[in-house]
């Protein structure tokens, strides 16, 4: 049977490394999908958008900060809420890995894996999240709030009236948070040896 560096054999290496992903994924979700999951984390808190960033400044100092500070808790509130969604995506994609992807996974570097997930996952999780993402964002009222928000614009001397994709950009930024936190928590496993919690991932990665 064909071995990698270390001895160990296919089945070996991707039974250790699907279980590095079941590991990961439910960490992730755990860390995304509770209250300030989102909100609380620098890296993966979903701000102003781009395209709005420029006026924040000038809509705080027309007294719009508490309009802000609630819009952008709105979105990272749908954030929070859809995240839990993408568990049964993450176990198909697990469940589809081949033995060759472990291969090439293994010898990667420290996000190999979540990079791989990425391009398997992030359709169907798109997919998956907009309707999510829309129905919380209706919730905790986010259109409302950028609607709100847009009203104040045209009255600065740099604002504008055109309308921004809400729903598509929290859908987007949620995913990128998601994925950054899958990174984290991979190359936590990779590298520390208490974060390898059964003997298949400390045989597995141990042997690198």
């Amino acid at each position: 049977m064909d071995r990698i560096p270390g001895g160990l054999d296919n089945s070996k290496v991707a039974s250790g490394l699907k279980q590095a992903l079941e590991v990961g994924t439910a960490n992730t979700i755990t860390r995304t999908g509770k209250t300030d999951g989102y909100l609380g984390d620098p890296a993966i808190k979903i701000g102003m958008p781009d395209k709005l960033r420029s006026l924040e400044k000038g809509l705080r100092m027309a007294g719009q900060g508490a309009q802000i500070d609630a819009f952008e808790l709105s979105m990272n509130r749908a954030a929070e809420k859809a995240a839990p969604a993408a568990g049964g995506i993450f176990k198909t994609a697990i469940s589809e890995m081949t033995f060759d992807d472990a291969r090439g996974i293994l010898k990667g570097d420290n996000t190999a894996a979540t990079k791989y997930f990425k391009a398997k996952t992030s359709d169907r999780l798109t997919t998956a999240f907009k309707p999510i993402v829309e129905s919380s964002m209706a919730e905790t009222g986010v259109m409302q709030k950028y609607k709100a928000l847009s009203g104040k614009m045209p009255s600065l001397p740099f604002g504008g009236t055109q309308l921004f994709d809400i729903n598509s950009y929290v859908v987007s930024k949620s995913l990128d948070g998601l994925f950054l936190v899958l990174g984290q928590e991979e190359q936590k496993i990779r590298t520390n040896p208490a974060a390898q919690v059964t003997p298949l991932l400390k045989q597995v990665f141990g042997s690198r």
